[in-house]
């Protein structure tokens, strides 16, 4: 069962079969893995279910997002041990002058503390990966991304974090726009809705992207040799 069985009808997803969408790409030898957004200011620090979870964070998402979390660990841990480049597309630190249009959307965006945008201990960081801070939802809007991917002459991008139907997808499209094939872990991306998450799943599934649970992406991603250490 895909995670929009029940919401998208079956008629709908017939009439996406008819046009021809939802067919898969496949992986390239070459993938790069992007860990969107997984910061305390979305996950909270401690694991809690929503309502409590907000009550730290108030565009945390909650036990949903730790959940994810301990999903991306083994595919962040396959990257690692392949000897792949893992990239983290995040939200800094918001000044006066970040505000724009998103300020007047969402508030309370202004007023995260700084605890809010330190990355997640379980998948954070390590020296030799490339953070890539971002003001807008797309990771590759008014960044330097597509310039670190051709330096790691990645044809593949792996896609995790939050939120599906806000950062996730907008990067997917980019990425989809640039030629990249794009894998996205069905359970490794997380929201605060159910139903956007599903529904943009769907999306993604349908013209962007291979969606696909993350334990079938290891199976995928095994096969590909690992990368040559630089000398």
């Amino acid at each position: 069962m895909r995670p929009w069985d029940g919401i998208i009808s079956e008629d709908e997803q017939k009439a996406y079969r008819a046009a021809g969408f939802g067919k898969p790409t496949g992986m390239g030898t070459r993938p790069a893995l992007l860990i969107i957004d997984v910061q305390y200011r979305t996950t909270g620090t401690v694991e809690k279910p929503f309502w409590e979870a907000i009550k730290e964070f108030p565009t945390s998402c909650g036990d949903v997002a730790w959940n994810v979390v301990r999903n991306i660990q083994p595919i962040l841990a396959l990257f690692r041990d392949k000897n792949w480049p893992v990239l983290y597309p995040h939200v800094a630190p918001k000044k006066a002058y970040d505000g724009g249009r998103l300020a007047a959307k969402v508030p309370s965006i202004m007023t995260i503390p700084e605890k809010g945008y330190e990355f997640v201990e379980e998948v954070a960081p390590v020296d030799g990966d490339i953070l890539v801070p971002k003001k807008q939802p797309s990771a590759f809007f008014g960044t330097a991304l597509t310039s670190h991917l051709i330096d790691v002459d990645a044809d593949t991008l792996v896609v995790t974090g939050c939120t599906t139907s806000g950062c996730v997808r907008s990067s997917v499209v980019d990425a989809f726009a640039y030629n990249f094939r794009i894998a996205v872990p069905e359970d490794g991306v997380y929201d605060r809705s159910k139903v956007s998450h599903a529904v943009n799943l769907f999306d993604m599934s349908e013209k962007y992207a291979d969606v696909m649970p993350s334990a079938d992406l290891l199976k995928n991603l095994s096969d590909i040799p690992a990368r040559k250490a630089a000398t």
